[in-house]
């Protein structure tokens, strides 16, 4: 059979993947945080007809390149374009966007997941969610130094690829709000200051018991800076580090593997993920900081990907006139026969 027919059809696939990643492009143009791909073709193996020859005779007789056939086209690569998307605001606290490297880090309790779509809101028990239900991690605060400092469970910025240090940091922040006052992290911080107090102040979920004591404050606001800090703002007037947003960053971006609902997960190419808090510097360099009120929308452009869609109908066209060119050859070739 013609090497080009099979050449047609190479074309005709490759330039349907064009047409299928193009679509999905544009299918996302108002996906939260989606990020668009590009196809890159590549030939196949071209067949050998006469190979290459040096000079011989002592320069009397040139050398001769070789003669080869193509076979084809073949898909090489579909890229992920992890450049920034724009900035939407709508006002809904919950709401953020990174500025720079990195990824939100959502968990379903056995593995972790990498994000950008950062629409996030509470659940019933008081739990940061992505919309597909996956949990939002950070860092928890354990414990509260006299000034008022917080510590954490891990550091925020310590060199961490295992991840094992993020947890549910909302639930934390509730648990801290609504548990009794042995809770470890208000209880080191309220027994500080109630050391410094003449007399100490004695806190209780209860007010009135023990006799003197002062009602356990409750979570009255809470606001997210740029580096992940959940600061809360109590019914006594304090405001504490409730727990710190964590963000992953990894070497090759374009190595992550798409697992859906805007989420990657790491494969045998992107390299270790390093988990650190917003802003930190980690050995990929700085994380992105959040920005709250936000959405970090599609970085598809319309305009190039309407474009892509011609270049990829133009070359489907032109690869089915190959096939059919080749088909009428061989049918002149079947009627010399007759």
């Amino acid at each position: 059979m013609l090497r080009s027919l099979f050449a047609g059809i190479s074309g005709l696939r490759v330039n349907q993947t064009m047409l299928d990643v193009t679509g999905n492009n544009i299918a996302n143009a108002n996906t939260v945080g989606f990020k668009s791909s590009q196809t890159v073709f590549s030939d196949t193996l071209s067949q050998m007809l006469t190979a290459a020859s040096a000079p011989a005779n002592n320069g009397s007789l040139g050398g001769t390149n070789a003669i080869q056939i193509g076979l084809g086209t073949q898909l090489a690569a579909v890229k992920t374009n992890f450049t920034q998307g724009a900035n939407e605001t709508t006002g809904v606290p919950t709401d953020m966007m990174l500025s720079g490297d990195g990824f939100f880090v959502v968990s379903d309790g056995a593995n972790k997941y990498l994000t950008r779509a950062g629409a996030f809101s509470f659940d019933q028990n008081g739990n940061l969610t992505a919309p597909d239900g996956k949990l939002v991690q950070g860092y928890a605060v354990t414990s509260y130094n006299a000034d008022g400092t917080p510590n954490y469970d891990s550091k925020p910025g310590a060199t961490d690829t295992t991840g094992t240090g993020l947890e549910t940091i909302t639930q934390q922040m509730n648990d801290k709000v609504t548990a009794p006052a042995t809770t470890n992290g208000l209880q080191d911080y309220f027994d500080a200051e109630g050391a410094a107090a003449t007399p100490p102040v004695v806190y209780s979920t209860t007010p009135g018991t023990p006799a003197g004591s002062v009602a356990y404050p409750n979570l009255q606001s809470y606001e997210i800076g740029s580096d992940g800090t959940i600061t809360g703002t109590y019914s006594n007037g304090d405001k504490l580090a409730i727990g710190k947003i964590g963000v992953a960053n990894v070497q090759n971006p374009q190595g992550l593997e798409k697992s859906g609902d805007s989420e990657y997960v790491s494969s045998a190419n992107s390299g270790l993920i390093e988990y650190a808090a917003a802003g930190e510097v980690t050995d990929y360099g700085q994380n992105a900081k959040i920005t709250t009120g936000a959405l970090e929308m599609s970085n598809v452009d319309l305009s190039t990907e309407f474009t892509n869609l011609i270049l990829a109908q133009r070359g489907f066209e032109a690869s089915s006139k190959i096939i059919t060119t080749s088909d009428q050859i061989l049918d002149d070739l079947i009627n010399m026969k007759r």
